[in-house]
């Protein structure tokens, strides 16, 4: 109405122009001016406008509400800040879904819904940069929950709104003048049928005004004036939509059409829009978009909204407005469907490529491997992440060789004793081997370690009263660990004659140290032997063997030893004939005395006595102690006593 007042004195009554200005900015609304019913000054609302910003790196597939808008807010405003797979949902605080709900995705439109229309953009996937949007003028009636559908990483949504937060009541205005009462008074009330916030004009209808009472008669109508003429054909055929009044100069009286020109200098009024309501709009099932599938490969399923809908409005800039109606307006017999299989590939899967593996060692405990792979729908090899790790077979596993056989292996003895004199030392080294050539600590070998130290005796030693000790002697190995040895005696010094005496008589003082390690070089590559084997007759001639291998320092096999000094692995043994028993008493009392001997039976007396002449045989034949397989170290310049 206020600015219609101005327009019409601003445009019509050119003598009041100077008293427009004035009018219209002390009065903000006609309901302000005196003589309207309620002569107080209006309300002023204060709003505050709330800005939010969600973002996230990373979130959990589905919906996750992300802001809670109370009942009353104006103005909202929803927008994706980057374009992504995600999308917006509306919920009303009951819990009824509003837009993109169930799962379901809705088409772009406008919804009605908690006393406002909700308009919602969903710009073209390929051309559009822009994310989804959500506009609604308000005021809301309940409050609103906001959601995000989360299907792809780094979402943002910005969401802006405004909210009433105090009224103003500004204090009255002063009385106006006589003048400016009459001149408000003017304006004819308002009628049945005006258009609210239309200026209190209907739309059929040219705006009349009367005179100012101090300005005398009024003047003649004209004859031609502004009028409407007709109206642009509906921009629906269903519903409710929009129509243009077209304005035309028109006969004052008969309201005919006439030229436009008759109706100048006048201004023709602008063309005001009108609802037009035709026949309702058919319902109809409005198809939500297909859910994600709900796995990655293999058979899934995925969903979407199907929801019974009917346009009301169709707007100018080709949106509508769309209400939800019972389903059962639409009809049971074709409803969509709402769920359907889906599937994007074929799931990958774990494949094994080879054979398990040798063992990693011949004897013993060790492991083997396989090779399996992550295989997809297309044979193609992929990273084991797209499998399911706990299905995938196993690719290493234990194998068990047996036992391995674990012998000692001793050097020969060294020739040279420790001492020049007397008692002495001589060493050997004793190594423990297994049956593929990996050395193990000595406690690994069967039975107990060999001894590495004999005795040796060089002869007499004169000794002295007080003990007197000579040069530290020669070391008992030319290579390797070995023993050196001193000379200690007692001497008797009387007047500068040295006797020597008896080492009792010395006794009483602190020997001193007859020997220490020693270790001259390394020995290098040098041939070890076992103990030899038990001969294989008592008598008439039999044989015994050992092992004979080529070992380096750090007793491992070499094959740089001299072949030419390798020591026998074989040699005979018992070559004395034998002698035929003469005991009487001594016979064997069963024919099939042999088969005790073979079953090892003579260690029991009664078959000692019942097959006497063969147990005794058997005895003299394998007299000697079985003797285990003990490695010595030899040297290539010394030589080899079988008897050692």
């Amino acid at each position: 109405m206020r600015q219609q007042l101005c327009s019409l004195w601003r445009g019509g009554v050119l003598g009041l122009l100077q008293l427009s200005l004035p009018l219209c900015l002390l009065y903000p609304s006609l309901s302000a001016l005196p003589g309207h019913t309620d002569a107080r000054a209006p309300s002023l609302e204060v709003y505050e406008v709330v800005k939010r910003t969600f973002s996230r790196p990373f979130l959990s597939v589905g919906y996750h509400q992300i802001a809670e808008i109370p009942a009353g807010a104006q103005n909202l405003s929803i927008q994706e800040t980057i374009k992504s797979r995600n999308y917006l949902a509306l919920r009303t605080q009951s819990g009824v879904s509003v837009i993109n709900g169930n799962w379901a995705i809705d088409r772009p439109g406008v919804f009605v819904a908690m006393g406002t229309q909700l308009t919602y953009r969903r710009p073209n996937e390929i051309r559009s940069r822009s994310g989804e949007s959500i506009t609604a003028p308000g005021p809301l009636t309940e409050d609103l929950h906001l959601f995000l559908i989360y299907q792809q990483p780094s979402p943002s949504v910005y969401y802006e709104y405004s909210i009433p937060t105090q009224i103003v009541h500004p204090s009255p205005e002063p009385e106006t003048t006589p003048y400016i009462q009459s001149l408000v008074e003017t304006v004819e009330p308002d009628r049945p049928g005006e258009v609210p916030g239309d200026g209190g004009l209907n739309s059929n209808e040219i705006p009349r005004y009367g005179p100012h009472p101090n300005q005398g008669p009024p003047e003649p109508r004209p004859a031609n004036s502004w009028g409407p003429t007709g109206h642009t054909t509906c921009s629906t055929t269903c519903g409710t939509g929009r129509r243009q009044v077209l304005w035309g100069c028109v006969d004052t009286e008969s309201q005919i059409p006439v030229s436009d020109d008759l109706c100048e200098p006048a201004p023709r009024p602008p063309d005001q829009g009108e609802d037009c309501v035709t026949q309702p709009c058919p319902v109809h099932w409005d198809l939500g978009e297909w859910s994600e599938c709900t796995r990655r490969c293999g058979p899934g399923t995925q969903q979407r909204q199907v929801i019974c809908r009917r346009v009301t409005h169709v707007h100018g800039n080709g949106t509508e407005t769309v209400v939800t109606v019972a389903s059962e307006m639409c009809g049971t017999a074709d409803v969509p469907i709402t769920k359907s299989t889906c599937q994007l590939k074929i799931c990958s899967h774990w494949q094994i490529r080879t054979d398990w593996s040798p063992c990693s060692v011949p004897c013993g405990v060790g492991q083997r491997s396989r090779e399996v792979v992550c295989v997809g729908d297309q044979g193609d090899v992929e990273e084991d992440g797209e499998c399911n790790m706990a299905m995938k077979p196993g690719t290493l596993e234990n194998c068990d060789m047996g036992p391995c056989a674990r012998s000692w292996f001793t050097s020969l003895w060294s020739q040279r004793c420790s001492a020049e004199c007397g008692e002495g030392h001589r060493t050997r080294a004793a190594v423990c081997l297994i049956d593929h050539v990996t050395r193990l600590p000595l406690e690994s070998c069967e039975g107990n370690r060999p001894p590495e130290v004999t005795s040796c005796d060089s002869g007499p030693c004169h000794g002295r009263l007080e003990w007197y000790t000579g040069p530290w002697g020669q070391c008992s190995a030319e290579c390797g660990n070995g023993t050196q040895t001193r000379s200690v005696v007692c001497l008797l010094n009387t007047n500068g004659t040295m006797d020597i005496v008896d080492q009792m008589k010395c006794s009483r003082l602190l020997p001193p140290t007859l020997s220490q390690p020693c270790h001259l070089r390394m020995c290098g590559v040098q041939w070890y032997v076992t103990d030899w084997s038990a001969c294989s007759r008592s008598c008439d001639g039999g044989y015994r063997v050992r092992e004979v291998r080529c070992l380096a320092d750090n007793i491992v096999p070499s094959d740089g030893c001299d072949p030419g000094v390798t020591p026998e692995s074989r040699e005979e043994c018992n070559a004395e004939p034998c002698v035929a028993e003469t005991d009487p008493s001594c016979q064997d009392q069963y024919h099939n005395c042999a088969v005790v001997v073979q079953a090892r039976l003579c260690v029991y007396p009664y078959y000692r006595t019942a097959c006497c002449a063969s147990c005794t045989r058997a005895s003299k034949t394998y007299s000697d102690p079985y003797l285990k397989n003990h490695l010595y170290r030899t040297s290539p310049w010394t030589h080899h006593s079988p008897n050692e």
